[in-house]
């Protein structure tokens, strides 16, 4: 799943929003998604939401209940093997780079149209990416998934990956890049850089992003968004907490095997667990795991995916001058007693981490152990450090369950027990996920707080990079650090190393930097999520990324 972490406040236009079907489509590879089928199967997939979506424009969403409804409306470039965090065609058939890795031919799929009917072509691909990278104003601000992967926008084009687009024939579309990177062009896949109709977002005035207090306030295409997926939204209605879909009958693959999906939004977990006892829903998300063996026993399906994930506390050193000082920062790791708090609190599986990027993933230093739980250390180092008594705000989220963090308030009550044991003061700070607590982290308004990561792809420069590629903006504030500018540079060098053992060495030496020599924040755990739905539901199959797609589900009847 991707992130997320940072959603800003979404000012809707309406409390709901309909959008008309469309003429079916000229490519008809499969079976017609068309209601219910003799009583056997239902025509509608519900899936329990533990939040709702901010924006139905990708480019500006950030987080996972978001990306989850966008996910089924729309396609990139690059897709992901179900299953797995490996790439594969989706609307580009191949890809082929230049002898530098620089300029990249994508070969598109033929005779697909947006769900408005517009063609999908090179035009359009080019358009897609110009539009992206000519973000103004707080359209920069926003499109987070831009800046942390294409680095900035037209304004600043020295700072960007991105260089340009140029259409070489119908059907080849040339994308150039500034320098050579492991992650391109692996970031095309990533939901935010999905393809959409120029036509819509000409009409809706896609890039009228406007700040509105710490948040946002978009133009009317994000409540009516053009894609390429399976799906396309009916209608948000906000007052009852749904998200509708329907099957898009321009689709250029298989038809959508049920023909609509409803997402029902419902924060609190055990809510979900009861409305899927009750049928009211057929699946959901990140069920706690004590009741997994209880869902089974009931006769659900509950799918367990990989750790792909990091759960971490971090830090602002900005905000709160103490934790400059490397021994404040190591006091607090060996204060939190993290072994415990994965046996008690995690599911089986679930591990202490020693550094920020699951074992999984290429860079991964194998001789790295995480900080023992050491309380008596902990105040000898606050001691040295002249931090003894030091306060500590540490906030938490509620009204949300991720996949590395399945009850964010146990959580924070375990270490908030064990900072104090260490002799730290500590102040509670708790705000709703979509409430205010993302955007105050990111406008770095707590001294310490709870948040992870589930990765996009499987790349190193996908969880260092993310956290602490860009040295002046990222959410622990490394810029006021001694080591913030060499740890950037020396991730951004590692990422541009071509052979990949080269390259995983230099990410395994910077993985012991970070948590020998710098320890920005406290990297704490990997945890296996789990995916629950209903006896009768088949065809869902789990993903590492948290990146299911619904058109395969069919949902028995009853």
């Amino acid at each position: 799943m991707k992130l997320k972490r940072k959603v800003p406040v979404v000012l809707m236009a309406a409390a709901a929003l309909t959008v008309t079907a469309c003429a079916q489509s000229d490519r008809d590879s499969g079976s017609g998604a068309s209601g219910s089928t003799g009583g056997t199967t239902k025509d509608t997939f519900t899936f329990g939401a533990a939040g709702a979506p901010k924006v139905f424009d990708p480019f500006y969403a950030t987080d996972g209940e978001t990306f989850r409804v966008t996910r089924q409306i729309h396609s990139g470039l690059l897709g992901v093997k179900p299953g797995t965090a490996d790439i594969q065609p989706e609307l580009a058939e191949s890809w082929t780079p230049s002898e530098d890795g620089l300029t990249w031919d994508f070969k598109l799929r033929t005779g697909v149209k947006f769900s408005d009917g517009e063609p999908f072509n090179a035009e359009a691909v080019c358009y897609n990416m110009q539009r992206m990278f000519d973000q103004k104003g707080a359209g920069q601000t926003a499109g987070e998934y831009w800046t942390y992967f294409f680095g900035s926008f037209s304004d600043k084009p020295a700072d960007s990956l991105f260089k340009g687009c140029t259409p070489k024939d119908e059907s080849t579309a040339t994308i150039t890049i500034t320098r050579a990177t492991s992650s391109f062009p692996t970031i095309l896949s990533l939901d935010s850089f999905s393809m959409q109709s120029p036509k819509a977002l000409k009409a809706g005035d896609a890039n009228n992003v406007v700040a509105a207090g710490e948040g946002f306030t978009y133009p009317a295409y994000s409540t009516a968004p053009v894609g390429i997926g399976p799906y396309k939204l009916d209608k948000y209605d906000e007052a009852n907490k749904t998200v509708t879909l329907v099957a898009n009958d321009m689709y250029y693959g298989d038809k959508p095997k049920t023909a609509k999906i409803t997402f029902k939004i419902i924060p609190d977990e055990s809510t979900r667990r009861q409305e899927l006892q009750a049928g009211s829903i057929d699946g959901y998300d990140l069920p706690n795991p004590v009741d997994w063996k209880g869902l089974e026993d009931s006769g659900n399906k509950v799918e367990i995916r990989p750790a792909f994930n990091i759960l971490y506390m971090g830090l602002n050193p900005e905000k709160n001058p103490k934790l400059k000082d490397l021994k404040v920062r190591q006091a607090i790791a060996y204060a939190l007693n993290r072994d415990q708090m994965v046996k008690t609190q995690l599911p089986e599986g679930a591990k202490v981490a020693s550094q920020f990027m699951p074992d999984t993933v290429a860079g991964y230093n194998t001789s790295l152990q995480p900080y023992a739980y050491d309380v008596e250390k902990a105040k000898s180092l606050l001691k040295e450090a002249g931090a003894e008594g030091m306060t500590l705000q540490f906030a938490f989220p509620t009204e949300v369950s991720r996949p590395y963090m399945p009850d964010p308030q146990k959580i924070h009550d375990a270490f908030k027990k064990d900072l104090e044991a260490a002799g730290i003061k500590v102040e509670v700070v708790s705000k709703p996920w979509n409430g205010g607590y993302l955007d105050d982290v990111n406008a770095g308004k707590y001294d310490a707080w709870l948040l992870g990561w589930t990765g996009d792809y499987n790349a190193a420069d996908n969880f260092l990079g993310t956290f602490f590629a860009n040295v002046d903006a990222n959410d622990f504030h490394t810029k006021v650090l001694p080591f913030g500018k060499t740890l950037a540079d020396d991730l951004k060098k590692a990422d541009a190393i071509v052979d990949e053992g080269e390259r995983e060495a230099a990410y395994q030496k910077i993985n012991q930097q970070i948590a020998e020599e710098y320890l920005p924040g406290i990297p704490v755990s990997h945890s296996p999520p789990a995916l629950v739905t209903g006896g009768g539901v088949t065809g869902l199959v789990a993903s590492p990324l948290t990146a299911e797609t619904f058109d395969g589900v069919t949902v028995g009847g009853k």
